[in-house]
């Protein structure tokens, strides 16, 4: 049984049809045994978008993960079932299994039927600075060399991970999701999007820690180029409940919008 993380140079090396070991690079800033939340997402975006019978002319539209526990740095296997099926739109679940059977994360996706050139676009052009025109700024400490942090390369045109309030942060990822594969345009949104309230975090993560057992992703765009930027904001309730939200941008205009549940309290 293949137990190790791999060291491939990428955030998952696949090693059976439904199996995926992660690497390093999947490592959150938080505990050195779980995943940031983004690189298992993709990995879920993708085996919607793959799955054997997949319709070519349905695009992901809207896909909402539940994470009830930290993702482990061990092998995971996916499973994808088709909920529903229609002209027009379809309904697809994916969900992501540890070893111990425990089922780690769950993918709900709505995808729709697309017709190139059928109805005028109404895009909104990019009003951000550019990432060549924004800046690169020192991630907050993590006590590991190699992971989430330096798997993605960050620039801000606005705020910085040591700052508190909104962020505006392009985001590109170094590494592919899966070894040997070709980067598909929803993997740049689905590795950067968990990343909203990290980027626009109110609160010191040196005395509170944040939770968030959710993440929803609307694309109305498919995103081009490598390079994706959350415009991202967070909001906390006195009792403990928040949510980070952040508008979705390529660098031709806005794609989508991300959402996050929070769990908010003191540490200790």
């Amino acid at each position: 049984m293949v137990s190790r993380i791999s060291d491939a140079e990428a955030f998952f090396e696949q090693v059976a049809d439904e199996r995926f070991v992660p690497t390093a690079y999947t490592r959150g800033p938080w505990d050195a045994h779980s995943q940031h939340a983004g690189p298992p997402a993709a990995l879920l975006g993708r085996a919607v978008q793959l799955r054997p019978g997949a319709r070519e002319d349905m695009r992901l539209a809207r896909i909402t993960f539940e994470i009830p526990r930290p993702v482990p740095l061990r092998p995971l296997s996916v499973t994808t079932r088709l909920v529903k099926e229609g002209r027009s739109v379809e309904f697809v679940e994916a969900t992501l299994t540890a070893e111990s059977g425990e089922e780690v994360m769950r993918a709900g996706a709505l995808r729709i039927r697309t017709v190139p050139g059928s109805v005028p676009a109404t895009s909104e052009s990019l009003a951000l600075p550019v990432p060549e025109a924004s800046r690169q700024e020192p991630f907050f400490p993590v006590p590991w060399d190699t992971g989430y942090h330096t798997a993605m390369e960050c620039r801000f045109a606005a705020g910085s991970f040591l700052g508190r309030g909104p962020a505006t942060c392009w985001m590109r990822m170094r590494v592919p999701v899966v070894a040997g594969e070709k980067t598909m345009p929803s993997d740049r949104v689905l590795v950067a999007a968990d990343s909203g309230n990290g980027l626009s975090n109110v609160l010191d993560f040196a005395t509170h820690v944040f939770i968030n057992p959710d993440l929803t992703v609307h694309l109305h765009r498919h995103p081009i180029g490598e390079w994706v930027c959350l415009d991202a904001r967070t909001s906390i309730d006195a009792d403990g409940l928040g949510m980070a939200e952040a508008a979705l941008h390529d660098t031709r205009g806005a794609i989508g919008r991300s959402v996050q549940s929070l769990f908010v309290s003191s540490r200790g």
